[in-house]
């Protein structure tokens, strides 16, 4: 039992520390708030949100549990793809649409996970990114997918929301409907990180042959963490479906998987507002050299490896290791 509370206890912090990680959630949804009006263009602030919110789902698994994914891909292209199947075909509206590509982007976390927590390390990442790949080549062949022409026709122009109709076709309506999902998300994530699940699953990630030896069932809460990360990148997937009117192939491809993993490295991996910075770090440096040259990936590059060298807890992690909060 002494073992399992030093295992588990958290280092006392400062008051205010203790205020700012009690409050995590919603100081990053009230920052979130008001970012449409600090980028560039609302456009671009929705994309932010869409991808910070893939990121949060990867950081779940990489930065809180510590196991690196390849293939998360496949959950972001399998909630596009349910979400907009059903709303392209007219076989479900969106408020059943959505959590439906959640359910799918779980369930096949789940049976990817169930596979790949068997192996750790650079085994983990191959056998995921193996298994993703086969997700893309599924969906490739499969009849209502639209192939290597994608799908269409992802037609949400309007919700009913309590008895008001919003428009979606209005940048600002849309980010802040998106922000609802990924304020939900944020709330029930850092009730989660709180609880004594959280603390195992950051002690899995310290020390796991320690925390089997406590008694914990490692291998239980690794795929509880892959499914809740799934299903987050999910909701992700089927958000973007409905931003884009449309689904590329592409969102289904292994270079997706890689970005997530830079967005988590330039945001601070295991932070909880860094999947956002990281996602609006990329996308902003990104539009800003697009529009300039068309080899704009060098560009990207060379200001990650920047990036890299000098901030190597991610812009937010070295942020607030300075300030001993997480």
């Amino acid at each position: 039992m002494n073992t399992q509370v030093q295992l588990l206890a958290t280092p006392s912090r400062p008051a205010p520390v203790q205020w700012i990680r009690a409050h995590r959630a919603v100081s990053v949804v009230l920052l979130l708030l008001v970012f449409p009006w600090i980028v560039p263009n609302q456009s671009v602030a929705i994309n932010i949100l869409v991808y910070g919110l893939y990121a949060v789902g990867f950081n779940l698994l990489f930065g809180y549990m510590g196991m690196l994914s390849f293939g998360h891909a496949a959950f972001l292209g399998m909630g596009a793809y349910t979400a907009g199947i059903l709303v392209s075909q007219g076989w479900a509206p969106w408020w059943i649409a959505i959590p439906a590509a959640v359910v799918a982007a779980a369930l096949a976390a789940a049976i990817i996970g169930a596979l790949a927590i068997r192996t750790r390390g650079i085994y983990f990442a191959m056998v995921t990114l193996a298994l993703s790949q086969c997700v893309y080549f599924l969906v490739y062949q499969f009849p209502l997918s639209g192939g290597e022409n994608g799908l269409r026709g992802v037609n949400v122009a309007q919700v009913t929301l309590f008895g008001a109709n919003v428009d979606l076709l209005n940048p600002a309506n849309r980010y802040y409907f998106f922000l609802g999902f990924a304020a939900l998300v944020l709330l029930l994530l850092s009730r989660l990180l709180d609880s004594p699940f959280g603390a195992v699953v950051e002690a899995i990630r310290e020390n796991e042959a320690r925390t089997r030896a406590c008694g914990y069932n490692v291998e239980q809460t690794k795929l509880a963490v892959f499914v809740l990360s799934g299903a987050i990148c999910g909701l992700a997937g089927a958000l973007n479906a409905i931003h884009l009117s449309s689904v590329a192939i592409e969102t289904l491809h292994y270079e997706m998987s890689g970005l997530v993993v830079m967005i988590c490295l330039l945001g601070g991996m295991g932070t909880f507002f860094g999947p956002f910075i990281g996602a609006a770090l990329f996308l902003l440096v990104q539009d800003t050299f697009s529009l300039w040259t068309e080899h704009w990936q060098i560009y990207v590059g060379a200001v990650f490896i920047i990036f890299v060298l000098f901030f190597p807890k991610g812009v937010w992690g070295t942020i607030l290791e300075k300030c001993h909060v997480r």
